[in-house]
């Protein structure tokens, strides 16, 4: 398999060309002219020609309903218009995320693990920045080109873990934790951290113009990685009064495409959530 840090690897190569020429059916782009503009032209335009179901062929992806990290990956694939990957959805309650099929990919028995090729990438955010990367050009753009604006982009990108971690933390604090190992004080700090994170979510929000995604005017990768953090929140209860802004943008992103296109399966067999957040 081609790791990432490879001389041939994608990260090495131009950003905006499709990573593996060969696998998606683009011509290989062969030196001539001097590369003159006209056969750089012609091999863009071969480049672009390619139909999405071509591109996403050689893709394979494993995950799990209802995952942050899984949705994420997907929300990113189908705003770059890659439908037709293989999808395969895997049971946590069957413990099938450590599969001799996903070990072989994936030591860690995690997912989402993703698969391009021979290019594994078994690390959400990762998955994601290597599509952008892969498919710049093609559906929406993720990341602008502005460094300024590509640095807020990626501040909440990264924060989003932080973010996820705390609701984890908060919501889930018996299921991970042994029963002779929990104590109602870790679980009150545990809530009282997430609190802190959503009020500061909150406020980011309210500096921006109302109807602002998490970054800017038009959706990005930050909203890509963090809206599944974020529909936990409103599955769970979490309280509108308390958290306009928040609730608001929920509200806002959860019609788009490639939200309701994906949106959790067992969700759409039970709609109706838990009220866990509603007095955070």
């Amino acid at each position: 398999m081609r790791t990432l840090n490879s001389p041939s690897s994608p990260a090495h190569r131009g950003r905006g060309v499709p990573c593996d020429r060969a696998a998606l059916g683009v011509p290989q782009y062969k030196a001539c002219c001097s590369h003159s503009v006209q056969c750089v032209a012609k091999f863009l335009v071969q480049a672009v020609a390619v139909p999405a179901s071509t591109m996403a062929k050689d893709m394979t992806l494993y995950w799990a309903s209802g995952s942050p990290p899984c949705w994420r990956v997907m929300i990113v694939l189908a705003e770059k218009n890659l439908q037709g990957y293989n999808s395969k959805l895997v049971s946590f309650e069957k413990g099938e995320h450590k599969s001799e099929e996903i070990m072989k990919l994936n030591p860690r028995g995690q997912v989402p693990t993703f698969k391009h090729g021979d290019v594994i990438v078994n690390e959400s955010i990762g998955a994601c920045m290597y599509l952008e990367n892969c498919f710049t050009s093609q559906g929406t753009q993720l990341l602008p080109a502005a460094p300024a604006e590509q640095a807020l982009v990626l501040q909440r990108v990264f924060e989003t873990q932080t973010l996820q971690f705390a609701m984890r933390d908060a919501l889930f604090y018996e299921r991970f934790t042994p029963e002779g190992e929990r104590h109602e004080s870790a679980l009150k700090r545990n809530k009282e951290n997430l609190t802190k994170e959503l009020k500061l979510w909150e406020s980011y929000l309210q500096k921006m113009d109302s109807g602002s995604y998490l970054a800017g005017r038009t959706f990005s990768m930050a909203d890509a990685v963090c809206f599944p953090v974020i529909a936990f929140f409103s599955r769970f209860g979490l309280s509108e009064e308390r958290y306009p802004r928040l609730m608001a943008y929920y509200q806002m992103v959860k019609d788009r495409p490639s939200i309701i296109s994906t949106w959790p399966p067992h969700w759409l067999e039970n709609p109706q959530g838990q009220d866990m957040l509603k007095d955070l």
